[in-house]
């Protein structure tokens, strides 16, 4: 194996590069909304959003300061352990997709159940918050590197701040007729629907952690959890040899 065959582009079927987007997005949204209410404003899918919280907590009432500084290291061990999973994977003959998925769902899993056990927790940088953010954050991380790996043409899915650049950009040539080709127009039908479901997440994360406590978690296990039993039955699809 050559390392690349991680990169394939999203399976064609129900679960398209579209389906990704809204999925992967919602899923973001909701995790960084649930993490930042439940968490004392923990960031676990925009995690350099936690060095402007770390610096405020230094100037004022520290809350949370240990997970803030625990979560870009915990995101990066994240996002090497899913380049280690997806190269042993491609060793072995399979894609990584379906794996990468159910990964992620695992570790969300894990947030949702240790926070229900665990919760009310003693402090923000008690041992037990600390379990149950840094498992959101390593799934943040394996959501990131798996949209690096395995789906190079998706919209990233957990900053949104790129993505509403450029769909302005593009929204702006196109409304002064400066974007001739379907350049523009291809590129926010990619964005968008990831843009749109981020924010509905993120609205439906904080409400469910709000009124579900961390039960809300099984809605993205869930969506993850379907979304990779579909790219394993899609890719076996396209692997099959034609009739």
């Amino acid at each position: 194996m050559n390392g690349t065959r991680g990169r394939e582009t999203a399976p064609a079927g129900t679960a398209g590069l579209q389906g990704y987007a809204v999925v992967l997005g919602f899923v973001a949204g909701f995790v960084d909304a649930a993490g930042f209410v439940a968490l004392a404003g923990l960031f676990a899918a925009h995690v350099t959003g936690n060095f402007v919280l770390i610096g405020a907590a230094l100037v004022g009432d520290a809350v949370g300061l240990v997970a803030k500084l625990l979560a870009l290291p915990v995101f990066v061990l994240a996002v090497a352990g899913a380049r280690l999973l997806a190269l042993g994977l491609e060793r072995a003959g399979r894609r990584p997709l379906p794996w990468l998925l159910a990964a992620e769902a695992l570790l969300l899993a894990g947030f949702g159940g240790t926070g229900a056990a665990l919760a009310p927790f003693a402090g923000a940088d008690s041992l037990g918050a600390l379990l149950v953010g840094m498992q959101a954050v390593a799934a943040m991380g394996v959501q990131n590197a798996l949209g690096r790996l395995c789906l190079p043409n998706l919209a990233a899915t957990t900053v949104m701040t790129v993505n509403v650049t450029q769909a302005v950009i593009d929204a702006v040539d196109l409304a002064l007729g400066r974007a001739a080709d379907a350049g523009a127009r291809a590129r926010l039908r990619r964005i968008a629907p990831a843009v749109l479901a981020f924010a509905c997440g993120a609205l439906a994360g904080a409400f469910g952690v709000a009124y579900g406590a961390f039960w809300c978690a099984l809605l993205p296990v869930l969506l993850l959890a379907g979304l990779a039993a579909a790219a394993a039955r899609d890719l076996t699809r396209a692997a099959a040899p034609p009739a």
